[in-house]
């Protein structure tokens, strides 16, 4: 069982992997906290970037000979394979230490066995301390990795009456300026921003991340995606700026579906297959429904504002083909769960999650990881002692995003 000061530094592990979301894919996040032979802490640290030192090797750099004989806290299985970094299980033997409590198994099996090989060389490990809370943080890793195709979080902005956008399709103003920077945030967390067709030439949108500090390009760009059929983005649309990395995905490229259009679940794996491991679906209406009545949606995340329009472009829209086959029909009601709601300017926040059928039929895990959303660390809920320490070890603030241009909502 884990000791009082094991479990308080759990606790701060979960939070300082916060702090790796929207950089690390397609590695997880990931938090170490080292404590030496009297349960202080001597090290601490997190995952900051693919390709970097994952968290145990910032820690154990933090604790130096400190750590020889001590316990190391991970919110994560320790890898045991190497990859572009060695494997963490043999830096925590030679570093001397003696305990590894670990929050969640890794369910990855080209990186995984890190508590066999650490238990064969004599290091005692306990599994399962606060697992659920660290599971909720890295849910779009771990939700990925286990069925082979990116999280995918639908965001949508609307007045109270449903509508995204007027009569005639101006949506630049539905939302807060508080609610775009809250955006910016969730752009800069996800790895993917989905589109469609209809957007890009109805809005012209950029997808760009934005810093909230002075409205600058933020470093890290998600990939942006433009679900075009038959291949009608314009030369000059702003997805081809060169600002961000852009992939239109054509039918021809990616197959077709029943509707004969562009295979949404292939996407999907052609995503994962390029590191893909958190998507943000932004819209339109159909390619909304169209996610949504595959089942292939694992959160929503929406922004009301206290307007009414009366008429307009609605969140959702299917359609009857020719043939018969309805895209984007939902034949019954999604049923959802709120998780969160609150303000955000004068907007309302609300976060939801799809009712899985048939629950008994998943481990209490798995369950939990497809119920629940992640309690991403935001700036004003981070303590002066974390700040810090995220500055330290990363070297970078922590990244939201702003902007006022025209076509970036």
């Amino acid at each position: 069982m884990a000791s009082r000061a094991e479990d308080e530094a759990m606790r701060h592990a979960i939070a300082l992997a916060g702090f790796g979301l929207g950089t690390t894919s397609p590695n997880p996040v990931m938090g170490c906290v080292i404590l030496d032979s009297q349960e202080r802490v001597v090290g601490e640290g997190f995952h900051a970037y693919a390709g970097g030192p994952h968290a145990e090797i910032v820690a154990l750099a933090h604790a130096g000979e400190r750590a020889k004989g001590g316990t190391a806290v991970v919110t994560l299985e320790s890898c045991d394979s190497m990859g572009r970094t060695g494997p963490c299980t043999r830096a925590l033997i030679q570093a001397g230490i003696r305990r590894v409590v670990i929050a969640v198994s890794d369910p990855n099996p080209a990186a995984g066995h890190g508590a066999a090989t650490l238990r064969a060389a004599g290091i005692e490990v306990e599994l399962g301390v606060r697992e659920e809370e660290a599971a909720t943080g890295n849910v779009a890793w771990l939700t990925a990795v286990r069925r082979g195709w990116p999280y995918v979080t639908w965001r949508v902005a609307s007045t109270l009456d449903g509508r995204t956008a007027a009569v005639d399709n101006s949506s630049e103003w539905i939302t807060s300026e508080a609610a775009r920077i809250d955006v910016h945030q969730l752009r800069g967390e996800a790895d993917a921003i989905i589109i469609g067709v209809g957007t890009v030439l109805a809005d012209n949108p950029r997808l760009t991340v934005r810093n909230v500090r002075d409205g600058s390009l933020a470093i890290r760009q998600s990939l942006r995606v433009v679900v075009d059929g038959d291949g009608e983005t314009p030369p000059d649309a702003r997805v081809r700026d060169g600002l961000a990395e852009t992939w239109i995905a054509t039918a021809k490229e990616v197959g077709t579906g029943p509707d004969g259009l562009v295979d949404l679940r292939a996407l999907l794996r052609g995503l994962y297959q390029r590191g893909v491991r958190a998507a943000l679906l932004e819209g339109g209406p159909t390619l909304a429904a169209g996610f949504l009545s595959a089942g292939l949606v694992d959160r929503v995340i929406g922004y009301m504002a206290p307007k009414l329009l009366g008429a307009g472009r609605a969140a959702l829209s299917g359609k009857e083909l020719s043939n018969g086959v309805g895209v984007g029909i939902l034949r019954e009601p999604i049923d959802l769960e709120f998780t969160e709601i609150t303000l955000v300017g004068p907007d309302i926040r609300y976060t939801a999650v799809p009712i899985r059928r048939s629950p008994a039929a998943r481990t209490s895990l798995t369950a939990h990881l497809e119920r629940m959303t992640p309690q991403v660390p935001r700036e004003a809920d981070i303590s002066a002692e974390e700040r810090a320490s995220s500055e330290i070890m990363r070297g970078v603030p922590i990244r939201t995003g702003t902007t006022k241009e025209k076509g970036e909502e």
